[in-house]
């Protein structure tokens, strides 16, 4: 128990979905942290000396041990902190399907949102309809295989798909503002979109995830006039 009481500390950037998931699973659990904002312009000894090999947030800190990687960190922080409520099922055949989709969420679906940024005309239109499809594929799969459990309603405890998916995806509407146009569409997603407006009202969502207006001022930012 004295290794668990021990300081926590989450090195982050406040943009970061990867970086929300870890906060989200941390106070789901009630753990105490401490957070520290990196400057990922003039990063910072601590990180650089904590994840030397991809030089990336989130890394947290636990008793004086690093651990990377958001996934990897979510496993640990329900393997240490193993009380309810849990993260992973407890099925070794559910956990590895909550892995598969995770990972194809993280491997497919922001990596399509960049060429919508970087294209105009029939690319962005292209880009919008790849994007589209793979969420359509993501959550028919995930309903399919997690038909009792799914998706997150009110009153309802959130679990991996919930933190992993709603850290990244809740602000769906800030692509709509950054670019004036909607991009995960509403008569193809539907479902999708409503488990993440069911997401946005939990109240730990409410109080982690980033400031909307500052998210699409930072897309602005990054990708200039993209209209």
């Amino acid at each position: 128990m004295e290794e668990k009481r021990s300081q926590v500390v989450l090195l982050g950037f406040w943009a970061s979905g990867p970086c929300t998931r870890v906060a989200l699973a941390l106070k789901l659990k009630g753990i105490p942290y401490k957070y520290v904002e990196e400057d990922l312009t003039n990063k910072s000894e601590l990180l650089l000396k904590n994840n030397p090999v991809h030089k990336k947030v989130p890394v947290l800190l636990h008793n004086d041990k690093a651990i990377a990687e958001s996934l990897v960190i979510l496993e640990y922080i329900d393997e240490i902190w193993n009380q309810n409520p849990k993260l992973f099922p407890h099925d070794p055949y559910q956990k590895a399907k909550v892995r598969f989709w995770v990972n194809y969420f993280d491997q497919k679906i922001p990596p399509a949102i960049y060429p919508i940024f970087l294209s105009r005309g029939e690319e962005r239109k292209k880009a919008i309809e790849n994007l589209n499809e793979m969420i359509r594929v993501f959550y028919e799969g995930v309903k399919k295989d997690f038909a009792e459990e799914f998706p997150y309603c009110e009153g309802k405890s959130l679990g991996l798909l919930d933190i992993a998916v709603g850290a990244r995806a809740c602000n769906y509407k800030v692509l709509n503002d950054a670019l004036g146009m909607e991009v995960i569409q509403r008569h193809m997603n539907s479902e999708f979109l409503s488990w993440m407006d069911a997401l946005k009202k939990h109240p730990l969502m409410k109080e982690t995830l980033p400031p909307h207006e500052k998210l699409v001022a930072k897309f602005i930012e990054k990708f200039g006039p993209i209209n």
